[in-house]
């Protein structure tokens, strides 16, 4: 649904975007991550055929980025940073505004503009003008507004951004629910335990590069190395004792408690368990130690930084 390779885009020697190469299936949803000034936004313009690639070629819902601009155009709903918003338009004048853009007719318009309004908690205020909304009220109208013309792609740039609790779960539904009815979708987000709730892959780009990507737990593996287990139990330790299956090394032990990693937690750890029970040991827990995005997000850049010295 969203494919590209090799995509570049240079103001004259400035090097925005440089040999960026992605792939998402329907279905799934991707997480661009990155500093600010990275590349995010420019890859995300080049993708909505705002701006032409300097090199390279993307696809977009069949369509290519380039020859066959506004049938992406008509493909994909982008909520950008910067939401352009008529401020002296009613939020049902805008809604039907950028219905007639996309050819829906006029029951069409209202319809899809009724129901998301009420699905965004926005009907109470559908005939105020939206120069008068909250910023999380022009959040979720700037939403429903890339939504209006149920678009098979959809580009999210901090899709949750100003908004409250309840309203920022309101919007993850959304995008979950999106994606199982076999929508693309990319997130440039800095909210971390955002992207790692809703992201089935994981792309990191760094001056314009894309610097790793991946699933998640693929991230965790070379990144992190094999995954950690802690085990908490009472009754006496002998760690001599003990026979560690292959695959498994200790990283921690005292009484009580100890901590190991593992490369194949399905076969290992249920024979470690089974020597517990064996000992006599009373097993409180058994949990994987958890290894964040946040964590793998700062190792990258770390790594990169580090080389760059």
């Amino acid at each position: 649904m969203i494919e590209c390779e090799d995509l570049t885009k240079h103001f004259d020697t400035f090097k925005a975007v440089e040999g960026v190469t992605l792939k998402v299936h329907p279905g799934q949803v991707l997480a661009l991550l990155g500093q600010n000034g990275a590349g995010k936004t420019t890859t995300v313009r080049m993708l909505t055929s705002v701006l032409t690639p300097t090199r390279g070629w993307a696809r977009v819902a069949g369509f290519d980025v380039a020859r066959h601009p506004s049938e992406v155009r008509a493909s994909v709903g982008v909520l950008t940073e910067m939401h352009g918003l008529y401020g002296r338009m009613t939020a049902h004048e805008y809604l039907d505004f950028f219905g007639q853009v996309y050819d829906l007719d006029p029951a069409r318009r209202k319809q899809r503009a009724d129901q998301l309004l009420d699905y965004f908690g926005l009907t109470y205020a559908a005939h105020r003008r939206s120069g008068e909304y909250s910023k999380g009220m022009r959040q979720k109208l700037a939403l429903a507004r890339a939504l209006i013309h149920e678009p098979p792609v959809l580009l999210l740039d901090e899709p949750t951004s100003a908004m409250d609790p309840e309203s920022a779960q309101l919007v993850r539904h959304e995008i979950a629910r999106l994606r199982s009815s076999q929508r693309s979708i990319i997130i440039c987000t800095h909210n971390l335990a955002e992207a790692e709730m809703l992201a089935d892959q994981i792309a990191i780009i760094y001056q314009g590069r894309i610097l790793i990507q991946g699933t998640l737990d693929e991230l965790r593996r070379r990144l992190l190395g094999p995954a950690e287990y802690q085990v908490k139990f009472s009754g006496g330790w002998r760690p001599d004792e003990f026979r560690w299956p292959d695959g498994v090394r200790l990283l921690h032990a005292r009484e009580g408690e100890i901590r190991f990693q593992v490369e194949s937690p399905e076969v290992s750890n249920p024979l470690i368990l089974r020597q517990l029970i064996e000992r006599n040991l009373q097993v409180v827990s058994m949990q994987e130690t958890p290894r964040t995005l946040e964590m793998l997000y700062l190792k990258a850049m770390a790594q990169v930084t580090e080389g760059a010295q």
